[in-house]
């Protein structure tokens, strides 16, 4: 690897942090966040470490849901701040070393749309140029209660106009109705809007809902049968030629066949970064075991990606901790371990929490599952508030339990805003992980903080291109089920992490030696470079829910870390 690959082929050595603008900070007093109050954030985040910011939708919306049901796919949210101030906020991220990526959500659009509003007016596609941007049907679609996607809200995929008696697909909520990916007119206005922000600034996309962009339901028209691949190769091909270090980013919760079919395969010319769902929730369930296998299992399972492709890692999201590519059984495990009660459950699929409230607060347990998160191979995604260790708000609906204002400080509002709390855009948490316990200030400047090691992590992370571009291999020991040690290698460096599942303490002989004759240690949280003993296994100590980063080279090697 040279090192202007990791320019390259940034995303690569990224590390992500994803923010809802009306949730970060507000700096009018209003009760909802706004671009000016992100603008005055940015040094936070560029102090954390992170190095490509993801903004959920700021589009104008009906906000019906949460900004994903868009009204204009050109502007901005009135509520949130104009198009000047966006650019603003773009051009000092990129001074501070961030990229910046928006949401590109083209599976639907709001019912509120012009699009969708135009296409009501007539239903002979001759005569109206806009009723083939959405899938419709003549005919009773029968039951198809097994194909939404909130169960609790919907119970079909297909809604009944009354204004043209026909039925609109739409596999979100029913005022979300879905685009005709197809239709050559559509595809060229989303590929016109991706080209506006792109010149605006932004760096990429992370693309909402990929498994639905295989549009082809049961009895539908097979002039609606959309190829996901051809559409996303052209959305590709576009973005590379408008802006060649532009990055696709996409939810792709599939198999691991699938999942690679959305990289492109060997071609690689579909999106560069993936969401690993299945690593993800196999770290659940290992946690719930204090059993290392599921991960080591998820991990195995990955195909042989393009060298340009990448994986991103996650503990938490914007939406559901879904738990969907368990068995019934690991699901009820996770459930039984980390969410009990329905009030902490959602879709029967998932859970509505955050992290910390799910460990119980150990601060041990937390610690080594963000450090896990950095280790394993891949590109680490934050979700605002991670840092800090924020809860959820139980009383929320559904996914909005984690969507709440992020916590600046014990003052009112948690120093979100300035607003009266009845005028919040949401509540902030209660309870015990409310601001008055947890928040940036308290934890900014403690060495002992969530906030100190997750920006330690991001800084190892970010020195260690091994971690992103290495290749795996999990290491034997003798330390027992809970504990996963395994080494990445990168040309003449390797990083080992060796991490304890279990409240427990243990100890591990690990390999050493490798690849290297004389090989020379760096414990990388510690800075001290211990003396491997003859045979080349060194002896770690894990304390409960302990973690050891370790860089191997050469002896010799003049390098830092």
């Amino acid at each position: 690897m040279r090192i202007t690959d990791t320019t390259d082929l940034w995303w690569k050595s990224a590390v992500v942090y994803c923010l809802d603008i009306e949730t970060f900070y507000d700096a009018n007093g209003d009760g909802v966040g706004d671009i000016e109050g992100l603008t005055d954030r940015i040094d936070y985040l560029a102090d954390l470490g992170i190095n490509c910011l993801w903004l959920m939708p700021f589009y104008p919306s009906p906000d019906r849901d949460d900004g994903y049901d868009i009204m204009d796919y050109y502007g901005v949210d009135s509520r949130l701040g104009n198009h000047g101030q966006l650019v603003e906020l773009v051009q000092i991220a990129h001074d501070r070393g961030i990229r910046v990526i928006a949401d590109l959500v083209v599976n639907h659009t709001s019912d509120q749309h012009p699009w969708f509003k135009a296409s009501r007016k007539e239903k002979d596609p001759e005569k109206n140029p806009y009723r083939d941007y959405y899938i419709w049907r003549s005919d009773e679609p029968g039951d198809t209660s097994d194909q939404v996607v909130f169960p609790d809200k919907e119970d079909s995929i297909w809604e009944k106009d009354p204004k043209t008696g026909e039925y609109y697909l739409h596999h979100f909520y029913k005022h979300q109705p879905d685009l005709n990916l197809d239709y050559p007119p559509v595809v060229e206005e989303i590929l016109r809007a991706m080209g506006f922000w792109l010149q605006l600034g932004f760096d990429g996309f992370r693309v909402d809902g990929v498994p639905f962009l295989e549009q082809k339901p049961e009895n539908a028209d097979p002039q609606y049968a959309v190829d996901p691949h051809k559409f996303m190769k052209s959305l590709r091909d576009f973005m590379s030629w408008r802006n060649g270090s532009a990055m696709m980013l996409g939810e792709v919760n599939m198999t691991r066949s699938d999942q690679l079919k959305f990289f492109g395969g060997e071609a690689a010319d579909e999106m560069q970064m993936q969401f690993d769902f299945i690593t993800m929730q196999a770290m659940y369930l290992a946690m719930a075991r204090e059993d290392a296998q599921p991960i080591v299992t998820a991990l195995n399972s990955r195909p042989e990606i393009h060298r340009s492709c990448q994986w991103a890692m996650f503990l938490r999201n914007h939406d559901e901790l879904t738990l969907d590519k368990l068995t019934d059984k690991q699901r009820q495990e996770v459930f039984d371990a980390f969410g009990p009660e329905k009030d902490m459950q959602v879709y029967d699929r998932g859970l509505k929490r955050r992290l910390p409230p799910m460990l119980g607060g150990d601060p041990r347990r937390v610690k080594m599952a963000y450090s896990l998160m950095f280790a394993l191979p891949g590109t680490p995604t934050l979700y605002y508030g991670e840092e800090i260790g924020m809860g959820e708000d139980l009383e929320a609906e559904a996914r909005m339990a984690v969507r709440t204002p992020m916590q600046w400080s014990a003052e009112k509002n948690g120093g979100f805003s300035t607003a009266r709390p009845s005028r919040l855009v949401q509540r902030t948490v209660p309870g015990a992980y409310g601001p008055e316990h947890i928040n940036v200030l308290a934890q900014q400047h403690d060495p002992d903080s969530l906030m100190s090691w997750i920006r330690r992590l991001i800084q190892i992370r970010r020195s260690c291109p091994e971690v992103g571009w290495g290749k795996m291999t999990v290491l034997e020991h003798d330390g027992g089920k809970s504990v996963l040690a395994h080494r990445l290698d990168l040309d003449d460096s390797s990083v080992i992490a060796v991490h304890n599942l279990s409240a427990d303490p243990t100890t591990v002989q690990i390999p050493t030696a490798g690849q290297f004759e004389d090989p020379h240690i760096t414990d990388l949280l510690t800075h001290e470079s211990p003396e491997i003993p003859d045979g080349g296994r060194l002896t770690v100590t894990l304390d409960g829910y302990g973690v050891q980063w370790l860089r191997v080279r050469q002896a010799g090697h003049l390098a830092i870390p």
